[in-house]
């Protein structure tokens, strides 16, 4: 199994992906754009996005990426994320300057940031990423938020542990495959769908859970490209879309929805 991920070894997607199956072989990609096009051009067998956080919310590229691409989402894993604050050996608190990370590193620290006076926050495309940056430029006066496992890959010190603004840090990650097939017995679904707007549509579209007892366990809208205030919605459904209410459940909200696509039915996360 090769697990194409978004950023370096040390990565928190890396982890994710070995938590998944500690057998795989996780495949480096700078974006996430290129993570879809590992998996597309068979490069990969799966890929595995960052979906949503505890602290930061939701990754929206990844909620696009889904609709611009036909990959099917396969399974979810959960992961913990303890960020830390890491820097050249030998370098101070006192001594830095800046601090690097992803925006959604950053905004899952926000608390401990404002604690540090006369620092530049820079936003960077990877954790693990960052680290490496100050590995090979020798940066003796930045420090970067990543993960343990980074800290050890590029010979990083750690100043500060778990700086994150709460204990409970977790972030969702879903596994993608050109293979719709499930990896494991399904038990969750996700959906896109659009509603006409009228007055009450949105309400007859949810409607057509609560009436069979379907638990929504996420509702998302994104805007529609080119098309100005109007929005797809994206929905976790607590069933296996073959099961028979969620079937229904789902022709019935075609009636209501100018568009539906499901994304994928998968086993759910129990870990």
């Amino acid at each position: 199994m090769r697990i194409a991920y978004q950023g370096v070894e040390g990565a928190y997607s890396e982890a994710a992906a070995l938590r998944f199956n500690p057998n795989a072989d996780p495949v480096p990609r700078v974006s996430f754009d290129e993570v879809f096009t590992a998996v597309e051009a068979r490069q990969a067998t799966h890929g595995i996005l960052p979906i949503e956080n505890t602290i930061g919310g939701t990754i929206h590229r990844n909620y696009d990426l889904m609709l611009e691409h036909e990959l099917q989402i396969v399974a979810e894993v959960k992961h913990p994320i303890a960020h830390n604050l890491i820097v050249c050996r030998g370098t101070t608190l006192d001594q830095v300057r800046r601090v690097y990370s992803h925006p959604q590193g950053l905004a899952q620290c926000e608390r401990f940031l404002q604690t540090l006076k006369d620092v530049e926050i820079v936003a960077t495309y990877d954790t693990a990423g960052s680290a490496k940056m100050i590995k090979e430029g020798e940066l003796s006066d930045s420090a970067a938020i990543a993960s343990e496992r980074a800290a050890q890959v590029f010979d990083l010190e750690i100043l500060e542990t778990s700086v994150q603004d709460f204990a409970d840090n977790f972030t969702r990650f879903l596994i993608i495959s050109r293979d719709a097939v499930p990896l494991g017995k399904p038990n969750k679904t996700t959906i896109v769908f659009t509603v006409s707007n009228i007055a009450g549509a949105l309400f007859k579209a949810l409607s057509v859970f609560a009436l069979r007892d379907i638990d929504l366990t996420k509702l998302e809208s994104r805007p529609i490209p080119n098309r100005p205030f109007e929005y797809l919605f994206y929905a976790d459904i607590a069933a296996n879309r073959d099961e028979l209410r969620c079937a229904r459940a789902l022709m019935h909200l075609a009636e209501f929805a100018p568009s539906l696509r499901t994304l994928g039915s998968y086993p759910a996360w129990t870990d």
